[in-house]
């Protein structure tokens, strides 16, 4: 099976300025970010609620634990969200009513919880729209995991963070290219 696409950061930028043109801008946008900067499985977004992400108070947490029913593997895991991930939320978090922590954090057309298949289905039609033909909802997990993999993260922390039981899983999803290979040569 092929993987899907890695993508850069004038990529992901473009991905970005395409989704301000949708219906909705900011739902679309912060979906995005949450693939690309904590690496979540779209069945994982999915599942997310208000009280996942957000205090009482509404202030965006640092790191929440994605419960076992919400995630793949059926374990729980901890995931950390990063500054530019946290303004990303805080500024939806604006746009959404948060007084309900069993809220899904992102709502689907009809209101409730995106299906695990439609929002594989909201990656695809953003990634077609943006010419990406390779990507798909698993884009921005493969992404973020091959981005830590290039700033020296070691395999093991990675698939902690990937929620991998097994690092060889993890090491499948590390993207390598030419500059890669060329800049590791360097090193010697």
């Amino acid at each position: 099976m092929r993987q899907a696409q890695t993508l850069n950061e004038a990529q992901l930028r473009r991905v970005l300025h395409y989704c301000r043109s949708r219906r909705h801008p900011t739902r679309d946008q912060t979906i995005i970010m949450v693939s690309f900067y904590a690496g979540l499985r779209a069945k994982e977004i999915a599942a997310l609620t208000v009280g996942d992400v957000f205090e009482d108070e509404g202030t965006v947490r640092e790191q929440f634990i994605l419960q076992a029913a919400q995630s793949k593997g059926g374990k729980t895991r901890t995931v950390y969200l990063n500054q530019r991930l946290r303004r990303s939320l805080s500024e939806y978090g604006d746009t959404i009513r948060l007084n309900d922590p069993a809220r899904p954090l992102f709502e689907s057309q009809k209101g409730g919880h995106f299906s695990a298949n439609t929002m594989c289905q909201l990656f695809l039609d953003i990634y077609k729209a943006c010419g990406f033909k390779d990507a798909s909802s698993h884009s921005g997990r493969r992404t973020y995991i091959t981005r830590l993999a290039n700033k020296g993260v070691g395999v093991r922390l990675l698939a902690e963070l990937a929620g991998h039981s097994h690092i060889s899983t993890t090491q499948r999803y590390i993207d390598v290219n030419a500059e890669q290979l060329a800049g590791a040569v360097e090193l010697l």
